[in-house]
């Protein structure tokens, strides 16, 4: 599901993607706002929430939520960039190495939490989890083609009110009957994003109710394992070959 194919996805690929993305993004997000009171990937709440700020005249708060869309944004703007470097040099693993690196970063952020946490150190954690969301939203958006984005479920809600009102016209109308399994099949990838990210979010809050930072710890293990071994399989698929 990690590696880049020169044939066409398969959704069976892509719902694999989904719900092992969509669920990690949906705890990671969950346990943020357990921890922090704020959702890092919620970048339409906090959009809104700016305005508010801005109408309140709270600097701080103005600027607080400016930086955390900032660090989403650059994450995703981190992504495309070595996604863009590593196919160019085809690079087979560019998307598990992307993955690791979430993973290590967020390892090495609940670590710190766990052995030194302060209050004080919130904000700077927030949009450190920001940027990290941008980075695994954009992961998964890139190498679905856009049928996956783990982490922006209005998005996905839109695709997928779009998906079933195109399988309707196409069940009904014989001109359009043979898209009719495409756009199911686009449908149930949706549908499969959206539940993975929802059960990961009730999953996530109450693992960090139950364990915290060191759950968050566990989460990132889970994302490098997924990584390594995307990256051994990449590797033996090629003969060892890293390039």
């Amino acid at each position: 599901m990690l590696l880049r194919r020169k044939k066409h996805r398969t959704h069976g690929e892509d719902r694999l993607l989904a719900l092992t993305l969509a669920t990690t993004a949906g705890v990671l997000n969950a346990m943020a706002f357990g921890a922090f009171g704020f959702f890092p990937s919620h970048m339409t709440g906090n959009t809104s929430q700016l305005s508010a700020e801005a109408g309140s005249y709270d600097l701080h708060g103005l600027l607080f939520l400016a930086v955390l869309i900032l660090a989403f944004v650059t994450g995703a703007t981190l992504a495309r960039l070595a996604v863009a470097f590593g196919l160019r040099r085809n690079v087979r693993t560019v998307f598990c190495l992307l993955l690791l690196c979430e993973g290590v970063l967020l390892l090495a952020t609940s670590l710190v939490e766990i052995r030194w946490y302060s209050i004080r150190n919130n904000g700077e954690v927030l949009v450190t989890l920001a940027l990290l969301m941008g980075l695994h939203n954009a992961t998964s958006t890139q190498l679905s083609g856009g049928r996956v984005r783990s982490t922006h479920v209005t998005g996905t809600l839109t695709d997928a009110g779009m998906a079933l009102g195109s399988w309707l016209r196409a069940s009904v109308s014989r001109r359009e009957a043979a898209d009719a399994p495409a756009h199911r099949a686009l449908l149930g990838t949706h549908l499969v994003t959206i539940v993975s990210f929802l059960s990961g979010c009730v999953a996530g809050y109450f693992l960090f109710v139950r364990f915290g930072f060191s759950a968050m710890a566990g989460l990132a293990g889970l994302l490098i394992l997924t990584a390594l071994g995307g990256i051994a399989r990449a590797l033996h698929l090629t003969g060892w070959r890293f390039w």
